[in-house]
């Protein structure tokens, strides 16, 4: 049985009021009152005493009226959308133990028979490095009149648990910057602050500190977080969307466009660093080391997450650390969320060479994932096609030869989990803006069932599957 939830409503600090996201305060009447509940006494007061000695039948019963308080709960209406309350209602508070398995989870067999249905500790996981992104999002200062802007405003000591994740059992060990490559001219120098902005706190990496959840684990898991987008200069270098050779790649011949490519503005983001400020690749590389030398004795995994442009870096940093470190986890996975396009088929190949996971969650109705450039769609390379701008494959090829040199040629990587806001019963209308957010697609992994089915299902639905237990107890 696949849990169905009734997802969190949110509130968004990064939209508009106006939003088209329609809060739980924003509810129809009828959904906004809390259905009368079926007693779960009823199906254990029908156990005779006597039949306590059967260890498979009192089993059986108390999986029974777990599963139908699980589902009674999807009735009840959500008020509490403060900032202190856990984002997603219905994520339980202690992930199921993934043990031996944690490496299926990890991607080890790229996900297969995982997505579609969606399994529900892959989901509990997804969601759980989700919210370390969000805490970028609320650990960043957006405030451009302050003169802390694009600074984190946390300490790294509090950090987690004053943006929400007070148990996560992962312990913050550095802090990391991106640095624009872009150069200013002088008059910039007297610009707004928040125009004139080269180098801002993009995320962090943290290590996995609990014994208990290490145990659930199944392995001690590091993870490097990533926001999206957020200052001028960002926004520039997102707007870079030609493809550029990877230096270190086989591509040193500048003239041929074969070898592998990636982005010219994130590989800048990855690589551009000040006298006062080291790149992010710098960063990432030093404390990755420091890790390993520390853990590399031990059960290890590396998992990288981000959001938009986040993504986006998260899959260079995991191609770099790969490419790099000697004694690299052997399992790297990028789990990413709404990411835009970062290179073309032979960067494609290469990561699948050297081992490294990538799952992408998209949402259909999010442009920036069909961004930037165009696809072939080769139906022979065993990656779900993106629903986007692309170039039929069968094409002439000089055709596609004059595409490949506008290098504008792209190619998706990883795995696919594609979810849709249409789908969504919460979201009304339809908004560039709200289709990009993280806490969308939170909102739409947290409740997807599978494609074979319906993928939010009513109060109706719900209400008959606890109908349908009980018959069984009785």
């Amino acid at each position: 049985m696949y849990r169905i939830r009734k997802p969190d409503l949110f509130h968004s600090s990064r939209l508009s009021t106006r939003s088209s996201v329609r809060t739980c305060t924003q509810l129809p009447a009828a959904a906004a009152v809390a259905p009368k509940r079926v007693p779960v006494r009823f199906c254990c007061s029908t156990v005779d005493s006597t039949t306590q000695s059967a260890s498979q039948d009192s089993k059986k019963l108390a999986e029974n009226v777990q599963t139908v308080k699980q589902l009674e709960r999807l009735l009840e209406p959500i008020h509490d959308t403060s900032a202190s309350s856990l984002p997603y209602r219905f994520m339980p508070a202690r992930p199921g133990k993934l043990g031996k398995k944690w490496m299926e989870y990890q991607g080890v067999r790229n996900w297969d028979g995982l997505l579609d249905p969606l399994d529900d500790n892959l989901r509990r996981e997804i969601l759980r490095y989700g919210q370390f992104v969000e805490a970028t999002y609320k650990s960043f200062d957006f405030d451009p009149s302050s003169p802390s802007y694009g600074t984190c405003m946390f300490p790294r000591r509090s950090l987690l648990e004053r943006a929400g994740l007070p148990e996560t059992g992962y312990r913050l060990t550095r802090n990391l910057r991106v640095t624009s490559g872009i150069q200013l001219p002088r008059w910039m120098e007297r610009a707004p602050n928040w125009v004139a902005t080269q180098s801002s706190w993009i995320g962090y990496v943290a290590v996995c500190q609990d014994k208990g959840e290490i145990s659930r684990l199944g392995r001690r898991d590091v993870v490097i977080a990533y926001r999206g987008t957020t200052t001028c200069l960002e926004w520039l270098e997102n707007l870079r969307a030609t493809l550029t050779h990877l230096p270190g790649a086989g591509s040193d011949d500048l003239g041929s466009s074969c070898g592998p490519m990636v982005e010219s503005g994130f590989l800048s983001l990855y690589t551009s660093g000040t006298a006062g400020s080291p790149s992010l690749q710098h960063m990432v590389r030093q404390e990755i080391s420091r890790l390993i030398q520390s853990y590399g004795h031990e059960p290890l995994s590396l998992t990288i997450t981000g959001h938009s442009l986040g993504a986006a870096l998260a899959t260079l940093t995991a191609y770099d650390i790969k490419t790099t470190l000697e004694r690299a986890p052997e399992l790297v996975t990028v789990i990413s969320f709404g990411g835009p396009r970062v290179g073309n088929l032979k960067f494609r190949q290469l990561l699948e060479r050297q081992g490294t996971k990538v799952l992408r969650i998209v949402n259909s109705e999010d442009l920036i994932t069909k961004l930037p450039g165009f696809v072939i769609n080769d139906s022979n390379d065993g990656v779900p096609y993106n629903h986007s701008i692309h170039v039929a494959a069968g094409l002439p090829s000089w055709i596609q030869k004059r595409v490949e040199e506008t290098q504008l040629m792209y190619a998706e990587v990883g795995r696919e989990l594609r979810l849709s806001s249409r789908d969504s019963p919460y979201l009304s209308g339809f908004n560039v803006a709200t289709c990009h957010e993280l806490k969308t697609y939170l909102h739409l992994v947290d409740s997807f069932v599978g494609s074979a089915s319906l993928p939010f299902q009513s109060k109706t639905s719900v209400k008959k599957k606890i109908e349908m237990i009980f018959r069984k107890c009785m």
